[in-house]
């Protein structure tokens, strides 16, 4: 606290206690029902603090946020299915990432290719891939850039899934541009 506050701090305590001590001799023949009243509104006042004090987390829970740190490290929390999310773009079209270290490429679905303006009537799907829904077919293509926070990779190749798929998959291929990933106290880190 600044020494400028106190006198501020001293005014503001003296006006409560002036108007406390007002309403406290006009009502003084209703105390009990004051107390209850006053007991009401402390519990609506501590319950707005606590959820003020809570909201951060809470919304960090609900939607957790990627942030980009001044050092160049980003860092993603998980979210409450346990999967970290990273929003990316995909030819400058911001799109959904679940973060999977146990696919190997870059892997779009159907609709976040189109949104990319990646032309899939043009693809050749060439390529199977076994997933957890089955036997899949793909077709590898490149995006002209893919950026995250301030890094901007360019001519990137990418997998467009055929398949019935409800998000983009971010596998090896990309995370291995990182010198470092880390995952920590429930907190996703990359760093170039």
């Amino acid at each position: 606290m600044e020494t400028e506050d106190i006198p501020r701090l001293i005014y503001l305590i003296v006006l409560l206690c002036a108007v406390a001590g007002y309403f406290l001799w006009g009502q003084r023949g209703q105390l009990g029902k004051m107390a209850r009243y006053l007991a009401v509104w402390g519990f609506i006042f501590l319950g707005a603090i606590v959820a003020v004090g809570l909201w951060t987390e809470i919304s960090n829970q609900i939607a957790p946020r990627q942030s980009v740190m001044q050092s160049g490290a980003i860092t993603v929390p998980r979210a409450s299915d346990g999967h970290f999310y990273l929003t990316l773009e995909v030819n400058g079209v911001p799109t959904r990432f679940v973060v999977d270290t146990g696919a190997s490429a870059i892997v779009l679905s159907l609709p976040d290719a189109v949104r990319a303006g990646i032309k899939t009537d043009d693809l050749i799907f060439s390529g199977r891939a076994t997933t957890a829904n089955g036997r899949v077919e793909t077709a590898p293509t490149r995006v002209e850039t893919l950026s995250l926070g301030g890094i901007v990779d360019e001519n990137v190749r990418v997998i467009v899934n055929g398949g019935d798929m409800s998000g983009s998959l971010l596998g090896m291929t990309y995370l291995n541009r990182f010198s470092r990933l880390e995952i920590a106290d429930g907190r996703l880190i990359l760093e170039r």
